[in-house]
C-alpha cells in the first residue's frame, strides 16, 4: 500500500479511491484513474482502515463506523485528509493528498492582492469554492504567510487537521474538532480565552459557528474560514440565509462590518493538460459593497462592483480572471466561459475585445492545490 501512496504522489494524484470489489484509483487532473492491476477486496479496504484510524476506541467500533474522518501521515512523503464510509454495507475509504511544505501564494498562482488581504489586523476573510477547488490549499497559504511574516497567536480548528504548521514568527496551534475540542462552536468560544489574534475555523456548518465566529471577527480579531459556495454573492446570502428572516436585518449589518475579503475559486483543467490552474474571484469589502450588503435590493450589483474595482483595489471577477487565463493560453476558451458567472456576457466580452480563441503560450508553471 505505501508503494501506492507513492506513485500516487508521483503521479501528482489530488485524491485515491479505495472501495471493495474495484481498482484503487486516483484522481489525476481531475480525472479517475487505476492505480493497481487487481482489484480490492473487503478485507483489505477494512484492515487498511484499522491502520489509518488514529484512536484505539475508535478501532474498537470499525464494525459500526458509517462516517469517520481523520488524518493519517505518511513519513517523508505527506499527509492524507481521510473519510471512511460504508457503500452497500461495505467499507470505502477516500484519501486525499496534502503536501508536507505549506504552499505560497506565488506557488498556487494566486493574485498578490492575498499578501494585503493576510495583513489584515481583524474582520473575516472567506475561502469559498465547490469541493475540489482548492480552497484548503489557499487557507494554508494565507496562514504561512502569516507565520512567516508576522508575530501573532494562531489558532486553527480543523476536522481534520490537514497541513501542519511549524511555529515561525507566529505561535500556531491546531486543534482536532472531535479529538481536541468537542464542536467548532465550543472550539471557537473556548479559543477566545486562550490570547488569540488569528482563528481558523476549517468551515463555516452552522449558525452556531457563523454566529460565533462573527463575535470573535467583531471583538477585534482576524477569522479565516471557509464556505462551500460558487461566488462571493452566494457566499453572503448562503451566511444570511442560516438566520431566521427576523434575524436576517442585523446579520447583513455584522456581515458588512466585519468581512474583509471573500476569495471564491475554481479549479480548471489547463490547455496543454498539464495539471490544473486556479481561477480566483476576489471581492474585497468597499463602502459601496458594504451598503449593498446590508440592502438586499442591491446584492446584485456587487458583481459589477468587483470587476470595476480591479485597478483600484486589487478586485477581481472570475470572467475577468478567466479571460486572462485564456490569453495567456493556459485554459481552453469554452472551458473557460462555461466556468464563468455568466458564460453569454463572458463570450460577449470576449469578441468585443477582439480576443483570440487560442491566447498566447506562455511557460507558467501551475501551482498544485488541496481543496
Amino acid at each position: 500500500m505505501n508503494e501506492m501512496f507513492k506513485k500516487a504522489i508521483a503521479d501528482g494524484a489530488s485524491d485515491i479511491h479505495i472501495k471493495a470489489g474495484d481498482f484503487v484509483r486516483a484522481r489525476v487532473d481531475g480525472e479517475l484513474t487505476p492505480l493497481t492491476d487487481q482489484k480490492v477486496s473487503h478485507a483489505q479496504v477494512r484492515e487498511l482502515a484499522l491502520k489509518l484510524i488514529p484512536h484505539e476506541q475508535d478501532r474498537a467500533r470499525i464494525d459500526e463506523i458509517m462516517d469517520y474522518d481523520c488524518a493519517w501521515g505518511l513519513p517523508g512523503l505527506g499527509r492524507f485528509r481521510v473519510t471512511i464510509f460504508r457503500q452497500c454495507g461495505v467499507l470505502s475509504i477516500i484519501m486525499r493528498i496534502i503536501p508536507l511544505e505549506i504552499p505560497t501564494f506565488s506557488d498556487l498562482r494566486l493574485p498578490p492582492v492575498l499578501e494585503e488581504i493576510a495583513k489584515a489586523e481583524r474582520g473575516l476573510i472567506l475561502v469559498t469554492g465547490v469541493t475540489g477547488s482548492g480552497k484548503s490549499s489557499t487557507v494554508a497559504a494565507i496562514i504561512g504567510y502569516i507565520n512567516r511574516n508576522m508575530k501573532k497567536h494562531i489558532i486553527t480548528l480543523e476536522n481534520p487537521i490537514e497541513f501542519l504548521h511549524r511555529d515561525l514568527n507566529s505561535s500556531v496551534t491546531q486543534r482536532d474538532v472531535g479529538f481536541d475540542t468537542e464542536s467548532f462552536a465550543s472550539g471557537l468560544r473556548s479559543g477566545l480565552r486562550q490570547d488569540p489574534d488569528v482563528m481558523l475555523i476549517g468551515e463555516m456548518r452552522d449558525k452556531e459557528t457563523i454566529d460565533t465566529a462573527l463575535k470573535a471577527a467583531e471583538t477585534g480579531h482576524l477569522v479565516i474560514s471557509t464556505v462551500h459556495t460558487k461566488n462571493a454573492v452566494q457566499t453572503l446570502s448562503r451566511l444570511i440565509a442560516e438566520f431566521r428572516p427576523e434575524e436576517q436585518e442585523i446579520v447583513r449589518s455584522r456581515l458588512a462590518e466585519t468581512v474583509r475579503a471573500v476569495i471564491s475559486q475554481r479549479l480548471l483543467p489547463t490547455l496543454k493538460g498539464e495539471g490544473r490552474v486556479v481561477a480566483v474571484e476576489v471581492m474585497l469589502i468597499t463602502g459601496t459593497i458594504r451598503d449593498c450588503i446590508v440592502d438586499p435590493e442591491r446584492m446584485e450589483e456587487i458583481i459589477d462592483l468587483i470587476e470595476e474595482g480591479r485597478e483600484q483595489y486589487g478586485s477581481q471577477t472570475f470572467d475577468q480572471h478567466l479571460m486572462e487565463l485564456v490569453r495567456e493560453g493556459l485554459v481552453d476558451f469554452e472551458l473557460a466561459k462555461a466556468a464563468a458567472n455568466s458564460p453569454s456576457d463572458f463570450d460577449l466580452k470576449w469578441n468585443l475585445l477582439g480576443g483570440s480563441e487560442a491566447g498566447a503560450e506562455t511557460g507558467t508553471e501551475i501551482g498544485g492545490f488541496t481543496a
